[in-house]
C-alpha cells in the first residue's frame, strides 16, 4: 500500500468522495466542497492510501503544536474487515510518532444509540492499536463523542475546545 498526500486541487477524485460519504453518518460530515477548501485554509494533511493504483482509504490530520487531530480516517466500505484499516492506522501513527495525537469517535458508552455494536468494535480497534481513552467527552447534536489519544503528553478539554475553536475560525455548520 502506498500513501499519497493530496492537495485541494487533487481532492476532486470521485472515489475519495464516495469513501467519505459512505464512511461517516451524514450529520458528522462537512460538505465535501467545504472540506476540500479547509485542506488549504487549515493546512490539513490529507493523505490517500492506494493499492494497485486504486484508493482504498484516506486520512485527514490537522497538525498542531500541542496535539495533532486525527480528524477523518476511512476505508472503502467493501474493503473493511480485511486489515487495511489497521495498516493505514499503523502508517499514520508511525508518521506522527513521538507526538500527541487525538481523535474523537462516537462514544461506546452512550445509551441509547443506534449503533452500539459498531461503536464498541471501533473503540476496541483503537485500543488494540495503542490508543487510550482520555476520559474526555463532548456532545454534538445528541451524539456523545469520546476523545482517544496515542503518543506522549496530556490532553485536556481546554485543548479540545481550542482545537475546535480553530476549526470554527475557518468553518461553521450552516
Amino acid at each position: 500500500m502506498i500513501e499519497k498526500r493530496i492537495t485541494s486541487a487533487q481532492a476532486d477524485n470521485i472515489q475519495i468522495k464516495q469513501i467519505y460519504e459512505t464512511a461517516f453518518p451524514e450529520n458528522e460530515q462537512i460538505p465535501w466542497e467545504h472540506l476540500v477548501r479547509l485542506i488549504d485554509d487549515m493546512h490539513l494533511d490529507f493523505t490517500v492510501y492506494e493499492d494497485n493504483n486504486q484508493p482504498v482509504g484516506f486520512t485527514i490530520v490537522y497538525p498542531r503544536p500541542k496535539a495533532n487531530w486525527f480528524w477523518y480516517f476511512a476505508v472503502k466500505e467493501e474493503l473493511r474487515g480485511r486489515g487495511l484499516g489497521q495498516q493505514i492506522l499503523n502508517m499514520l501513527i508511525k508518521k506522527y510518532a513521538g507526538q500527541t495525537n487525538v481523535l474523537d469517535m462516537e462514544s461506546p458508552s452512550q445509551n441509547p444509540c443506534p449503533n452500539p455494536e459498531q461503536r464498541s468494535r471501533r473503540h476496541s480497534f483503537y485500543l488494540r492499536n495503542g490508543f487510550r481513552d482520555s476520559r474526555l467527552f463532548k456532545t454534538y447534536e445528541n451524539i456523545e463523542m469520546t476523545i482517544m489519544m496515542v503518543g506522549p503528553g496530556e490532553f485536556t478539554m481546554a485543548d479540545w475546545d481550542q482545537m475546535t475553536d480553530e476549526l470554527r475560525q475557518h468553518w461553521t455548520w450552516d
